[in-house]
């Protein structure tokens, strides 16, 4: 079997388990390289974990926490790991929003971004990319910017004439956007809870969805096989114990209910440099 790479470019640790992790293993595990580039540390990140927000020297020490969680996150998952370097903007609240703060990664130089990931791309050299579409998944500003430099880099990695020093050009030859969060998978999760008179933990998020999202699964054209890969992805997960609740939507079904009810991850093919066929099954679908 050919080797191919698979870069997966996320804004923050955490994330690379939240979306396509399973799918993520199950490459790395059929003998292919898959790197996961995170491009902030996620130190203003929330704790999402009710058991840990009050526990000492936790906010204290947020960044090197998160960097062990993700450390294991990526043992868990069996791939490899590269941190771009930047410093996590956190999410703004408020109307009007505040500033985002003095150096952080959405504030940061485009180009200077985009000559760092366009570097990564040219020493991974890797086939495939997997990044957020152009709402980033939702509006976080570095989820959005996460999206503007992915775009650029797969324009600019290739092209002899941009910054020669950053390596050898190297064009990769598709780009999905992950699709992590389905309605109508948590949909049928939730339905089954009630048929069986169990409480749900997917209601308020499936009327926060019906309010303010579309039908995102009208733009997948690629659902990826990873039902054996789960129990790994849920390892990721637990790993971030900062940001996960383990008593929240992640774990509310059980594994092998997903497994047969719902076995795919969901991609969108949103750049491509060879000739595929619609509906997917495979990210490596079309390379020769």
């Amino acid at each position: 079997m050919t080797q191919r790479r698979i870069l997966a470019i996320h804004a923050h640790p955490d994330d690379e388990s939240s979306k396509g992790a399973a799918t993520m293993a199950r490459y790395a595990d059929e003998g292919n390289r898959v790197m996961v580039l995170t491009c902030t540390g996620g130190e203003r990140g929330d704790i999402l974990n009710p058991a840990l927000i009050d526990t000492p020297g936790v906010k204290e020490n947020i960044k090197a926490i998160r960097a062990e969680e993700m450390a294991a996150a990526v043992a868990a998952l069996g791939v490899e790991h590269k941190w771009l370097g930047y410093i996590d903007s956190g999410l703004p609240q408020g109307d009007p929003l505040p500033p985002l703060p003095k150096g952080s990664f959405a504030l940061a130089d485009t180009d200077e971004v985009t000559q760092k990931v366009v570097q990564v791309i040219r020493e991974f050299r890797p086939e495939v990319i997997i990044t957020y579409d152009e709402n980033g998944g939702y509006p976080h500003p570095d989820h959005l910017k996460v999206h503007e430099v992915s775009m650029l880099a797969w324009d600019l990695a290739g092209d002899p004439t941009y910054h020669p020093e950053l390596g050898e050009p190297w064009e990769p030859l598709k780009l999905y956007y992950t699709h992590g969060f389905i309605r109508q998978r948590l949909q049928l999760f939730h339905d089954l809870l009630i048929k069986e008179g169990k409480p749900s933990p997917y209601g308020d998020i499936l009327q926060r969805w019906k309010a303010h999202q579309g039908d995102i699964m009208l733009r997948v054209t690629t659902q990826v096989n990873a039902a054996d890969y789960f129990e790994q992805r849920d390892q990721a997960l637990r790993a971030h114990a900062t940001q996960i609740d383990p008593a929240g939507t992640f774990f509310g079904t059980p594994v092998e209910v997903q497994q047969k009810m719902w076995p795919t991850e969901e991609f969108e093919l949103a750049k491509t440099r060879v000739k595929t066929t619609f509906p997917e099954t495979d990210l490596l679908a079309g390379l020769e």
